[in-house]
């Protein structure tokens, strides 16, 4: 179902109605009364950092598509690795803010962020590379899959610094799918293990399906496929194969070699 892989143009628009709609989810959360200084599940940040840490990650969009149009040299990518560590640093560094301040911040460059991503042409969406702080030139569509990355898994984050119950959306979980493969691929320890072996991948869903995944000294490359040949498969549902590629949780069923199983689970620093 093309619509549902925002890879394509033709899943442009159904990316973008949810990344809107888990926006709006988060800006009512972190507007509830006593929110603001509420744990969340990120180590460390309270919900006002979450905020911060949107109105930081989306501004930064702002400057990659302005660097793209322009034709500017842009800076040597930043790298994943140290992400975590530098996304917490900017996260908080905007408590000098009142909530008022920073919600409207927020809403004001949501609004400006769907200004670029929806004139996007079927051509921009797949072939303008906009310079990303951390991964280097990526297509424009890298940028909407950020989007809901930030406004979904974070708003997952929220709600479960609260101790209540819940769930990721279906919706959420199914568009980042494919862009979990990504995430593994660009996220290996330095010091990982990678001697050749192949697992296989199954993910329910409407954008899921089976991949064979190889690790080799290159790192990882993947393409669906059959596994029920390959010595160890793990299954997941949309949901926990987001939350498990993020490190938010330990998801997954594993069959065959619980071992390779346990090995590329492990390959991973977590973002």
């Amino acid at each position: 179902m093309s619509e549902w892989n925002a890879m394509t143009y033709e899943g442009k628009n159904n990316i973008l109605r949810v990344v809107r709609r888990e926006a709006g989810q988060m800006f009512a959360l972190a507007e509830e009364p006593g929110a603001w200084d509420a744990p969340t599940a990120c180590e460390s940040w309270k919900v006002k950092d979450v905020i911060g840490h949107v109105v930081d990650t989306t501004e930064g969009y702002f400057v990659a598509f302005d660097t793209a149009r322009s034709g500017a040299e842009p800076p040597d990518a930043y790298g994943l690795v140290g992400m975590h560590e530098r996304a917490g640093q900017t996260a908080q560094g905007f408590h000098d803010l009142s909530q008022q301040e920073m919600m409207a911040r927020a809403r004001a460059d949501l609004d400006k962020m769907m200004g670029i991503l929806e004139p996007l042409t079927p051509d921009e969406w797949g072939g303008l590379m906009v310079p990303h702080f951390y991964m280097g030139p990526v297509p424009a569509f890298i940028y909407a899959a950020g989007q809901l990355m930030d406004y979904g898994v974070h708003t997952w984050d929220i709600r479960q610094g609260s101790g209540r119950a819940h769930a990721l959306p279906a919706d959420t979980a199914d568009l980042l799918v494919p862009f979990m493969f990504i995430i593994w691929q660009s996220t290996i320890r330095p010091d990982a293990d990678l001697s050749p072996f192949d697992i296989g991948i199954r993910v329910g869903g409407r954008n899921g399906g089976d991949t064979r995944v190889s690790i080799g000294e290159g790192g990882m490359s993947y393409e669906p496929g059959k596994i029920d040949d390959l010595p160890a498969v793990l299954d997941f549902d949309p949901g926990s194969m987001v939350l498990t590629a993020f490190g938010r949780v330990n998801g997954g069923t594993a069959s065959g070699d619980p071992a390779l199983a346990d090995r590329f689970l492990n390959l991973f620093y977590r973002i």
